[in-house]
């Protein structure tokens, strides 16, 4: 019998599991739900739960166990959802209100009775994610089953000749990267999904990463496919190096996505035999947008469309994406244009791979009236090996400054000096670094300086590091 999941526990195969979710979708349709929240760890209860509310047509509200209880309640109450499934110690957050027993995938849930109430959502929305984004309170973008149904498709158009067979799911599967393009579309192709707890991945709260723990796991599951995040790369990486070892050679592809990667980092996991490729994708659009592949590969881009995606570049720069557009945001704007802005800059090439440079938002405009995307600059300075994170200020300054978290504890003041003159070498004038000061903590969610998919809280980092940019000669 062909296997479609793996866990720590066994497996299941594509007939116990579509026997699974055609019962739990025909009881959660019985109990006349409408919207259900999940609060669950990596594992087959998870997508057993998600396709079987989409199958019953129920909007499934994904929750990351990363999410704060305020950001949670908020979640929940922003969609109205009538229900929650989570563990028995979660159900512990939601003391006084009803909870019955739910079997999935072999595990006695909780389902809990929320009050929610009947409103409008945008036509067709099926799910609802959540990210942090860029301040504390999580927006809800509304996806269409038609939309990830279009997404599925042109991921397994676009993966079908590296013939992937395995999956490891290294991110939380409420993720909407790793629910789309690792679980749906292997599992549309064919492929099994590997769904292990996080702790067995090396992953705890929102930006605690273990390499080792990771990579004893990649070792024992031999995936030829994972996504992650940049700084797992990194880390990763930087294992392996220390270690002397090099990665498992049942890889053929680690899509990297969700923050800017770079090439030099790119080029140092492939030298450690990790088949490190760039993409590029938002919510807004359903997931993943463009991905570089074996075959049609740019280091430094974030590669080609998918079959799914059309893309186009405005005169301001501004990147826009039609093809497997949300239906709207929850409570706010319903998509009314087959084209939508991603507030993103960049460029296509001449071969119509992507070049992303930063967010509209974000850009500088120097004392000399010079237009700058931070996260250019930002990119070159983490192309150097001792610089493992910088975010760079300077609007209406005669010059840019950064603050700077190094890769090494032990490396002198002097050495980050010559790391950041080295990145000066290959940037303009006008867009060099002319102060610097090392960070006073990672930029991450646990210091609050970063979002939880690893994107700076630019004000947050200024507000922390102002004193010292502004009394530094470096």
């Amino acid at each position: 019998m062909t296997v479609a999941l793996r866990h720590v526990e066994g497996e299941l195969t594509r007939d116990a599991l579509d026997a699974m979710v055609e019962r739990l979708a025909g009881e959660l349709s019985r109990r006349r739900l409408r919207t259900v929240g999940s609060l669950l760890d990596n594992g087959p209860a998870w997508v057993v739960l998600d396709l079987a509310l989409a199958r019953a047509g129920i909007v499934h509200v994904p929750l990351p166990l990363f999410f704060t209880a305020a950001q949670m309640q908020h979640a929940l109450a922003a969609s109205d959802a009538d229900g929650l499934v989570t563990s028995p110690m979660g159900a512990m957050h939601w003391p006084g209100l009803s909870a019955q027993g739910v079997e999935v995938a072999g595990e006695t849930l909780r389902l809990i009775g929320l009050p929610g109430q009947p409103h409008a959502l945008p036509e067709g929305t099926g799910k609802i994610t959540f990210t942090s984004g860029t301040t504390g309170q999580p927006k809800g973008v509304c996806l269409s089953q038609q939309g990830m149904q279009r997404m599925v498709q042109g991921l397994v158009q676009a993966l079908a000749p590296l013939d992937i067979r395995r999956h490891l799911c290294a991110l939380p599967l409420p993720v909407l990267l790793e629910n789309m393009a690792g679980v749906l579309a292997p599992l549309a192709h064919g492929s099994e999904c590997v769904v292990l707890p996080l702790e067995k991945l090396g992953l705890s709260g929102s930006s605690r990463f273990d390499p080792a723990v990771f990579d004893a796991a990649v070792r024992q599951w031999a995936p030829c496919s994972l996504i992650l995040l940049p700084q797992m790369l990194r880390a990763w990486t930087v294992w392996l190096g220390a270690s002397g070892q090099r990665a498992p050679a049942s890889l053929k592809l680690v899509a990297v996505g969700g923050a800017a990667v770079g090439e030099r980092l790119i080029t140092s996991a492939r030298a450690l035999g990790i088949p490190a490729y760039e993409g590029y994708g938002l919510s807004e659009g359903g997931s993943v947008q463009t991905l570089n592949l074996p075959g049609a590969d740019r280091p430094g881009s974030a590669g080609r469309a998918l079959p799914h995606t059309r893309l186009r570049v405005d005169e301001m720069g501004q990147i826009h994406i039609a093809g497997s557009l949300m239906a709207g945001y929850l409570g706010g704007q319903v998509l009314t244009s087959e084209w939508w802005p991603t507030g993103d800059i960049g460029e296509l090439d001449a071969d119509g791979f992507l070049h992303v440079r930063g967010r509209l938002r974000n850009v500088l405009i120097t004392a000399y009236g010079r237009n700058v995307s931070p996260e250019w600059v930002e990119s070159a300075l983490r192309d150097e090996p001792l610089i493992a994170q910088a975010v760079v200020f300077g609007d209406g300054q005669p010059q840019l400054s950064a603050v700077l978290w190094s890769s090494h504890a032990q490396a002198t003041d002097a050495q980050l000096h010559d790391a950041v003159q080295a990145a000066n070498e290959g940037l303009p004038d006008y867009a060099q670094i002319g102060r610097w000061v090392r960070a006073c903590a990672p930029f991450d969610a646990g210091s609050g300086m970063a979002t939880t998919n690893g994107r700076p809280q630019r004000e947050a980092i200024y507000q922390r590091h102002a004193d010292a940019l502004a009394l530094t000669t470096e």
